[in-house]
This record gives structure tokens, C-alpha cells and sequence, in this order.
């Protein structure tokens, strides 16, 4: 039998209050695509921070190549032939894709030297790329082929992803799988992570499943269907959203030739945008990152105000209203970046609930607050979402990403919104608590709510909404009913296809 590549054995890490992982074993092969599998605080961060040099375990044993592991930093691990790509790019916009990668290197090269290799590598692997690009200018796409190639010039024995597509379209999915499956030919193995489980299926060659830090299972992808996968995780059999079918009502929300400059210089300006959400809709908005949805929520919740152009909320126009305001009146959101704009990350959560549901919810009178109110708005959030904390005292901050994720829309959906607009509301979230986001924002449309959901996740989009529309560089395309629309038709749309210079309604 061939020796593993990286051969993990008993591997067990725990915090105050919680194990994140529980004798943990498995192994991955050279050359193999080896899946890892759990919901939100399932152990997978904690397993590949350990693989990586970022945590050290308590017990258990890990081997490269035969010999033993102990990474203490991750410069031990990329020197050992250990690289990742983070869910999150680590990169300055400021500075050219040469100069980005050169700060990744211990010893880099001269800089013509540099731009050859990145140009060598970047043409070997099908990842096309200019060394001389400013990043900022830099699609999300691209901006990954710089994190890939700042890997591959360590020439790794073993790659972990987390999260590699969440920011992709699906022609940009297909050239990075190409990518994968050349690595992967060549003897280099992958750690790959995603919630995305057709992905798996379509590219792993095997998966370990862990729930609540254990190992629960194994699988080979092709061989089961992606809900058993997600049952594997979650233990229990998953709901398909659903929600009883309705004619929308009347127009609740209007955006009308809204223009937009950019706040910063990588930042993208939104041009003459036109929409309407109805009672009882669910519109989705599809986009890859950086083609001004942050813009699209800001504007729309009075974080920023557009010089030119009108917003109506119920026949209402609430162009120059602030958010408290806007709020107040009905219209609610939830931006994508979690911790630090939807949340404060040193507040506890019932302070967080405070935040946005102060008036909504009535959890102050006179100007001082309840806390025994926003207590109880803080507890029933957490009950009704399930958000994995010790309590409503926690800080933001300690929350995992997709409990915090559970708590932030949660908290909007039970203020009873009449329009809600949220970006990225499943991002990072496990199949289970996925499901749970999405249904509930059904059953928000179904009760009567218009809701807008900006994603980039385009199975998520087609499952929920009843009409779709694209944003590219700022424009938003037409509207189309989201039943008749196929993938490569999206795909297409996203890359600013299909009349996107005539976008209105």
C-alpha cells in the first residue's frame, strides 16, 4: 500500500468550553482531491490551522511523507511542502500581482525574474495573469490566481482550499477544477473544503466527514448523491426549501437611475441602476465579488447617499433618509462582511441584538434600554436560528462565521421587516443552517416581505428567487424570471452579457 502523503492520527485540540476536534484520523494520498466535510463547528478551521502551523494540537500524531510532522508556524509548514489558499485573499490592492506574491516569499528573486515565473507558471496551470496588474484592478477571480500561484511557486506536495469558489462564476469554476485536476495529475494532493456539494462530488476523490469535531464518516464522492453527503454532516435528513406559490402584490421598494461614485479607488461605482421588489418576491441579484454589491446594500439601507437618482419605500421617497430612519419605517439589512458591519466584535450578542432592533423591537423607552427586553430578543434569536453559543453574553467575536452568520440574519428576520435586503446570507454556512436561512426567507416572502437577496452563490439564487438580474461593474441587467434561466445563460449575464449597457426595467 502506498505510503499517504499526510497521515493523521488521533489529532485532538480543545478550547475553553468546547472540543473542536476528537481524536481525529484520516489520510490523504499523493496526487489525491481529498474532501473535508462538516457544518458550522464541525473542526474543519481548526483541523487545517493545525495541518498549517497556526494552532498546535494537544494530542495525536500527524506525518509527511513517513516522517514526523510538527509544523510549529507557517513557514515550517510551506518549507515542509504544506501551502493554502485562504477563504479570505490576503492581498494589497495597491500593489502589482509581482509585488503581492513577492511579499509572500522568503528569499524572492529580482523582480524580472519574479514576473518570468509567475508568467511561466501562470500559462502551465491555465491561469492567465500579468504580473504587472495592480491588484485592485484585479477581478475576484483573478485576485484568486494570485493566491493560487503564490502557492504553486513553493511547488507544495499538499494544497489546501477553503472555500476556493465561493467568489466565482461558473466558467471561472471550471478553469480553476482544470487547474486542480492538473495539479492533482503532477502528484500534488489537495485538502479541499467547501458547502458547496455537487462541487465535491464533481471534483473530490474522497471525503472525511466531521460533526461536532469527530470523524463520522467516510465517503467517495461520485458514489452519493450530495444530500446524503449533507445528512452525513448534519445527522438527519435535510428539508428542501419550499413555500407555497403566490402572485406578488404591490411594489414595496423602487430604485430609479441610481448612480453611485465609488467610495475608494479599487471601489465600483454603480451606474444608472433601476429596480422594484413587490410584496411577497423574492429578487435575486447575482454578481461576482467586487461588482458593487457592497454599494447596491449601502445605498439602498442609507449607509450612502447617491447624488443622482431616487429610492421609494411604499410610495415614499426616502432618498436622503438615514438608516435608523429607513429602519424604523420597515426596510431592513444585512450586509455580507459579519464581524465588524453587521456586528460589533467586542459586544456581546445581546448588545448586537440591541443595535438594530432597539426600535423595531422595543428594547429602550425614555432613551435607556431594556436589557431584560433585549435579553429576550437576544435568546430568541439564538433558539429560533440555532446558533451554536454558550449564551447571550458571548462576544460577537467568539462566534464561528456561520453561527455568527445565523445570528445577523436572524436577528433582521425577526424585526419583521416589510423589505429586507441581505448580501451573502448563507456564505459560509453550512448545508443544514443553509437550508434554515433560506426557508426562512421564503416564509418571509410568503408572509408578505419583498426580499432581496444578493449572492454569489447561483444554485442559492435559483433555489429561492422568483425573478433574477445581474450586476456587473455596476450596472444591473433586466430582470428574468429565475425558472427559465440555465446556468451558462448566468454565467454569461454575470460576465456582462445579454444587454447589460441597457439595464433597467
Amino acid at each position: 500500500m502506498t505510503t499517504p502523503l499526510l497521515d493523521i492520527r488521533g489529532l485532538t485540540k480543545a478550547y475553553p468550553g468546547v472540543v473542536a476536534n476528537d481524536d481525529v484520523s484520516f489520510a490523504i494520498a499523493p496526487g489525491e482531491v481529498h474532501a473535508l466535510l462538516g457544518e458550522n463547528g464541525a473542526g474543519k478551521s481548526t483541523m487545517v490551522k493545525m495541518i498549517y502551523g497556526l494552532v498546535k494540537p494537544d494530542s495525536g500524531t500527524m506525518a509527511l511523507n513517513g516522517a514526523p510532522y510538527t509544523p510549529s508556524e507557517p513557514r515550517a509548514a510551506r518549507n515542509s511542502g504544506v501551502a493554502m489558499v485562504f477563504q479570505h485573499f490576503s492581498l494589497f490592492e495597491a500593489l502589482t500581482v509581482a509585488e503581492n506574491i513577492a511579499l509572500g516569499m522568503e528569499n524572492p528573486p529580482k523582480p524580472r525574474d519574479l514576473s518570468e515565473r509567475i508568467s511561466s507558471v501562470s500559462k502551465a496551470y491555465g491561469l492567465p495573469l500579468d504580473p504587472e496588474s495592480l491588484v485592485g484592478d484585479l477581478s475576484a477571480g483573478e485576485r484568486q490566481r494570485v493566491e493560487i500561484i503564490r502557492c504553486l511557486l513553493q511547488d507544495p506536495k499538499l494544497l489546501i482550499m477553503d472555500e476556493p469558489t465561493s467568489v466565482l462564476t461558473p466558467q471561472e469554476v471550471e478553469i480553476l477544477f482544470h487547474t486542480l485536476r492538473k495539479l492533482s495529475a503532477e502528484g500534488t494532493a489537495i485538502l479541499y473544503i467547501s458547502h458547496k456539494l455537487e462541487e465535491i462530488r464533481t471534483l473530490c476523490d474522497e471525503a472525511t466527514i466531521l460533526r461536532l469535531g469527530k470523524v463520522v464518516g467516510e465517503c467517495t464522492p461520485r458514489e452519493v448523491s450530495a444530500a446524503q453527503m449533507a445528512e452525513m454532516m448534519v445527522g438527519k435528513s435535510l428539508a428542501v426549501p419550499a413555500r407555497a406559490a403566490t402572485e406578488p402584490g404591490a411594489v414595496l421598494l423602487s430604485v430609479n437611475n441610481l448612480t453611485l461614485p465609488a467610495a475608494s479607488p479599487f471601489g465600483t461605482s454603480l451606474k444608472e441602476v433601476f429596480l422594484e421588489v413587490r410584496a411577497g418576491e423574492v429578487l435575486g441579484i447575482g454578481g461576482v465579488a467586487g461588482n458593487g454589491q457592497d454599494e447596491l446594500l449601502a445605498v439602498i439601507s442609507g449607509e450612502r447617499r447617491a447624488p443622482a437618482g431616487s429610492i421609494t419605500f411604499k410610495d415614499v421617497d426616502i432618498s436622503t433618509d438615514n438608516p435608523n430612519s429607513r429602519r424604523n419605517a420597515g426596510l431592513l439589512s444585512a450586509p455580507e462582511e459579519r464581524l465588524g458591519h453587521a456586528a460589533a466584535p467586542d459586544m456581546s450578542l445581546t448588545e448586537n441584538a440591541v443595535l438594530t432592533g432597539q426600535a423595531r423591537k422595543k428594547l429602550a423607552k425614555n432613551g435607556f434600554i431594556s436589557w431584560t427586553r433585549a435579553r429576550a430578543f437576544a435568546d430568541d434569536i439564538i433558539e429560533k436560528f440555532d446558533v451554536r453559543t454558550p449564551g447571550n453574553a458571548t462576544a460577537a467575536r467568539a462566534l464561528s462565521g456561520g453561527n455568527l452568520q445565523k445570528f445577523v440574519i436572524g436577528r433582521e428576520i425577526l424585526q419583521d421587516p416589510e423589505v429586507l435586503i441581505v448580501n451573502q446570507p448563507t456564505w459560509g454556512v453550512d448545508a443544514s443552517a443553509a437550508a434554515d436561512i433560506r426557508q426562512a426567507l421564503l416564509d418571509l416572502a410568503e408572509g408578505g416581505t419583498g426580499v432581496i437577496v444578493i449572492s454569489q452563490d447561483l444554485d442559492e439564487l435559483l433555489e429561492i428567487s422568483d425573478r433574477f438580474c445581474a450586476l456587473n461593474e455596476g450596472r444591473l441587467s433586466d430582470p428574468r424570471p429565475a425558472r427559465d434561466l440555465s446556468m451558462e445563460e448566468i454565467g454569461l449575464m454575470l460576465g456582462g452579457a445579454h444587454g447589460m449597457e441597457e439595464a433597467h426595467i
